[in-house]
């Protein structure tokens, strides 16, 4: 089994070209890929397939040639990553199965278009991000008031008046299950200057991160709020963000309906998985 392994601002993925979708990746399998000291190491899987062989009923007849399979370090299966799907864009350009341009790759959250050149960043459609009210997080015996946005998939964006370096995410922030029955990604941000921003994010199946892309998004819709509730929560503020994680920085742009992520999409090795390990 051929792979590739790349990253996004340190988001780091193990890639499965599987353009027929012969492969049967099990979640035993994702996470003893993603295991750091005895596979391959990453944050998630990316299985490269069709969309049309995927038999994936959530991208069922969605307009896209190729749908991004994404699992988390623990094997569960995600509906989006904005840096897998970056990352995703990157190597079908350069494996020849796609043309620098514009296109559209399906996910479980549905379309995302993304914008790839022939080297650099990759630019990413992230649609409209759903304001959902406010929740609370804890971390140390800590409460923490923050945000909840829909990517696609759960975040909660808290708040932070201090350097996140202060903060433990050695273990996952408790939430209420009642309002995240599926789990969430729990981001912590700091103003840093106008429309700057750094964040921290624990990853729900996979941990703390080098950087969350759907997360940056989630953060920058808390950021700009401000703490003030959106009068109507389909009209949210607009603006560029610079948002800064430990694995880099990548820019928001947040428009009206929609939402736009760009950043570095970086493939670094490639190689063969040995018959029978899996």
């Amino acid at each position: 089994m051929r792979f590739i392994k790349g990253h996004g601002t340190e988001n780091d993925f193990v890639i499965l070209p599987d353009p027929d979708g012969a492969l049967d990746l099990t979640a035993e399998a994702a996470a003893r890929l993603c295991d750091r000291h005895a596979g391959i190491g990453a944050d998630g899987v990316l299985r490269v397939v069709r969309t049309k062989v995927a038999g994936e009923p959530a991208v069922e007849g969605l307009p896209a040639e190729w749908f991004m399979d994404y699992r988390n370090a623990d094997g569960s299966i995600a509906e989006m990553c904005g840096n897998g799907v970056r990352v995703f864009a990157r190597h079908l350009v350069d494996s020849g199965l796609a043309e620098p341009g514009e296109w559209d790759i399906a996910t479980r959250a549905g379309l995302r278009r993304v914008t790839v050149g022939t080297s650099g960043d990759v630019r990413v459609e992230m649609n409209r991000p759903a304001y959902l009210g406010e929740a609370e997080a804890t971390l140390a015996g800590e409460t923490f008031r923050g945000v909840r946005v829909s990517m696609g998939n759960p975040h909660l964006a808290c708040p932070v008046d201090r350097p996140l370096a202060e903060l433990d995410l050695c273990h996952a922030p408790g939430f209420d299950p009642a309002v995240f029955p599926e789990g969430v990604n729990v981001e912590f941000f700091r103003l840093l200057g106008e429309r700057h921003v750094e964040m921290r994010v624990y990853e729900r199946g996979s941990g703390e991160t080098r950087s969350c892309g759907t997360g940056t998004v989630a953060v920058a819709v808390a950021a700009a709020l401000g703490g003030s509730a959106p009068s109507d929560p389909s009209d949210l503020p607009v603006g560029e963000w610079t948002v800064d994680v430990p694995g880099g920085r990548v820019t928001v742009s947040l428009e009206a309906g929609t939402s736009f992520l760009a950043g570095p999409a970086v493939l670094v090795a490639e190689g063969e998985i040995r018959p029978g390990w899996l």
